[in-house]
């Protein structure tokens, strides 16, 4: 009778919470100051103009107007275009 008894799930069956991340306003769109452009994890996506770059390396815009992404010497990068 090699049956254990009164046991739960397995020990290991546990995972992590998605984080949410990628691109939340894409090309053409607009925005305000403080939207949240791209949520990533080191720097995928570089800051053009009107944009910065916060401590967890999330890109968010500075000015009003609309998201260009582009890739500038192998790099990609976004910006505000004011219009």
């Amino acid at each position: 009778m090699a049956h254990t008894k009164a046991q739960g799930a397995v020990k290991g069956n546990r995972d992590s919470r998605a984080k949410r991340l990628g691109v939340k306003v894409y090309g053409g769109q607009r925005v305000k100051p403080g939207s949240i452009v791209v949520r990533q994890r080191g720097t995928k996506v570089k800051p053009g103009n009107g944009m910065s770059m916060g401590k967890d390396f999330t890109l968010y815009s500075l000015v009003e107007g609309i998201i260009k992404f582009k890739n500038l010497r192998g790099k990609k990068v976004v910006e505000v275009v004011s219009k």
